[in-house]
């Protein structure tokens, strides 16, 4: 429920009222603003009827949250949250990218690649130690020493690192190397996992499931917020329709749908959304033209030699082109890149 206070309500008639929503076994959420004090109530309807607060002389309406999803939704937080993972800071009138390779393979690799990206213009570094394949044969990522050397590269370039974590028990560990923690496709729906990152402390980079609805993938993020983790940042990265002929279908009008419904920045992965390099370019300006906050690229120093997602990798001179091309585009919808 959403209970919005009179113009004239005093600061303790706010904490009255909070007060009694708390001990009603209520989560209370306050939400001070400019003209009007909102309170939000989540929990059981049932128990909210009960303290009658429609009629308390200091509140002018009670609303229901009509969205599922009650933290995520604009309703209860009409403003934009800004997602800081290290120095960067996603949301807001900035541009991110984050860029990388698919996954750490050896030092020299990861460094070649993260120093490509930089150079080009990324704001982070992204690679998975821990790999989720459709395949038990394939390359499933080296684990530890993968986020060691990750860690490593982030440090010495200054750059905030963004990597999968797969299962609650890899959880501290990727905790200790990462600033961000990545859930995949795969897990969106994993419950458990989401509960523990929105334990953990760390900023969430939440991916779209595959075969997710906008409303499951909101619902995703709500269990997030839920554990008391607001610093989530959704990423669209393609889903899976009738057409073959890419990996994934980019669904870039989930981006604006997403924008009207949540307070929370919303990037796009064009890799994964097409699985085909060509594609990633002009696919990752439509994103930056329709409002999204950043992007999510992979970036190899040797694509046709990539353990993994060699395919849709860019080559470092065609990361450059898009960080290039990109520029005119964020700034004509009145953003600035990096």
């Amino acid at each position: 429920m959403i209970i919005v206070l009179k113009p004239e309500a005093p600061p303790e008639a706010a904490a009255q009222i909070l007060d009694r929503i708390s001990g009603s076994g209520l989560t209370p959420l306050h939400m001070p603003g400019t003209e009007r004090v909102v309170i939000g109530a989540l929990g059981d309807e049932r128990i909210l009827a009960e303290l009658q607060l429609d009629g308390h002389p200091h509140v002018e309406s009670v609303k229901p949250i009509l969205a599922p999803y009650k933290l995520v939704s604009r309703e209860t937080h009409p403003h934009d949250t800004i997602v800081r993972i290290g120095k960067m800071a996603i949301g807001g009138t900035a541009f991110k990218v984050i860029a990388g390779p698919c996954a750490v393979e050896t030092h020299e690799q990861m460094r070649n690649s993260a120093v490509a990206a930089k150079e080009a213009g990324a704001s982070a570094l992204r690679a998975g130690a821990y790999k989720p394949r459709t395949s038990p044969y394939g390359f499933n990522g080296h684990g530890p020493s993968g986020l060691k050397i990750l860690r490593e590269v982030g440090d010495e370039l200054g750059l905030p690192v963004v990597t999968e974590v797969m299962d609650t028990a890899d959880l501290d560990a990727v905790c200790e190397y990462a600033d961000a923690l990545q859930i995949g496709a795969r897990n969106m729906q994993n419950f458990a996992l989401l509960r523990a990152v929105g334990k953990a402390g760390k900023p969430v980079v939440l991916k779209r499931g595959m075969n997710a609805r906008i409303e499951e993938f909101l619902l995703a993020a709500e269990y997030v917020l839920a554990g008391g983790n607001d610093q989530v940042v959704l990423c669209e990265r393609g889903i899976r329709t009738f057409e073959t002929a890419t990996r994934n279908t980019l669904d870039l009008n989930a981006i604006p749908y997403i924008k009207q419904r949540s307070h929370l920045p919303v990037i796009v992965d064009p890799s994964h959304g097409t699985g085909i390099r060509d594609l990633v370019i002009p696919m990752a300006l439509a994103a930056a033209a329709c409002g999204a906050d950043g992007l999510m690229v992979e970036v190899h120093e040797n694509p046709p030699a990539a353990l993994s997602d060699g395919a849709q990798s860019l080559f470092p001179g065609e990361f450059g082109t898009l960080m290039g091309r990109l520029r005119p585009v964020v700034e004509a919808v009145g953003r600035q890149l990096g």
